[in-house]
């Protein structure tokens, strides 16, 4: 089983012609509100992907569609807890080349007791999975504890930030990060090649492995004295929101399964080129058929 300590987000979405500028008004082609948050879009990749999840998140209790949606797609929802504070939220722009700017409101994601998380933890199993991300409070605690229980901890740290830095990441058993967040983790130049921002984060976090997500420049894992690659597959995207989620989501799904490192990649590569094709978050998350088709098929064309 794998357990997602994870936010859950009311995405508010805007399709622009670019990303708006410091001092400039610009006018929105199109606006619709939708279920994010990278913890709710990892969950939910893993259950269209086949795995199983079980997700522990906050919620406005007005917002219990949200909850529904996770449910009726097979996520273990029973660790949702409705709450009287605001729902987490993100303000997303989209523009014409499917790139992306976002402003985050964390709200109940931010209100996790350690107490409950403790009880939580304890009823877990050594050997089962935690999946966190950096959209959540209580971090420090719950990736301290949930290691020292024997469970094996998988780590995306975005959006990054300081705090990252001190946080207990020689617990995590493996640990996914886009170019951004390696550079800092490692402490080399963003745009190091990727055998120096790997090379780095060796020297930083030994026993733990990585994914390293390089957008249109493939993917990485490294781990266990090995390294593998994953050429990015060759798709026009429209909007690139939750793809990182839909590639940790469905890699953990084939690392559930038993798949190898280079069927994993492959199959979260194929699943995240498929989502870039389509616009939204949650809606953009392909299902486990159609990504078997374009494996078959060797074509990822929407």
């Amino acid at each position: 089983m794998l357990h997602n300590f994870g936010s859950i987000n009311l995405d508010h979405f805007y399709r622009v012609s670019h990303l708006v500028r410091p001092g400039e008004t610009l006018a929105s082609r199109d606006y619709r509100v939708g279920l994010g948050g990278k913890g709710a879009n990892q969950s939910l990749a893993m259950a269209r992907a086949g795995g199983r999840v079980s997700h522990w998140g906050r919620l406005n209790h007005r917002d219990a569609w949200a909850r529904s949606l996770l449910g009726e797609a097979g996520v273990e929802v029973a660790g949702i807890a409705l709450v009287d504070a605001p729902s987490g939220h993100a303000v997303i722009q989209v523009d014409d080349q499917g790139e992306n700017a976002i402003i985050l409101f964390p709200g109940a994601n931010h209100g996790f007791d350690v107490a409950d998380l403790e009880t939580r933890l304890d009823a877990t199993r050594p050997g089962d999975w935690l999946l966190a991300q950096n959209e959540t409070n209580a971090l420090p605690e719950v990736l301290e504890h949930a290691a020292e229980r024997g469970l094996k901890v998988a780590f995306n740290p975005a959006p990054m930030g300081a705090e990252v830095l001190s946080l207990p990441l020689s617990g995590c058993t493996l640990l996914f990060v886009n170019r951004g967040e390696a550079a800092w983790l490692a402490g080399v130049d963003e745009d190091a090649a990727p055998e120096a921002l790997l090379e780095g984060l060796a020297r930083r976090l030994p026993d733990t492995d990585t994914v390293l997500t390089l957008g249109g420049d493939g993917a990485w894992f490294q781990g266990g004295g090995e390294r593998h690659f994953q050429p990015a597959l060759p798709v026009a995207p429209r909007d690139t929101t939750a793809a990182g989620d839909t590639f940790i989501g469905y890699y953990m799904t084939a690392l559930q399964e038993g798949q190898t490192v280079t069927d994993c990649l492959r199959l979260a590569a194929t699943a995240a080129a498929l989502g870039v094709q389509v616009e939204g978050a949650t809606e953009s998350i392909p299902q486990r058929d159609a990504v078997e088709r374009a494996l078959s098929d060797g074509c990822v064309a929407r």
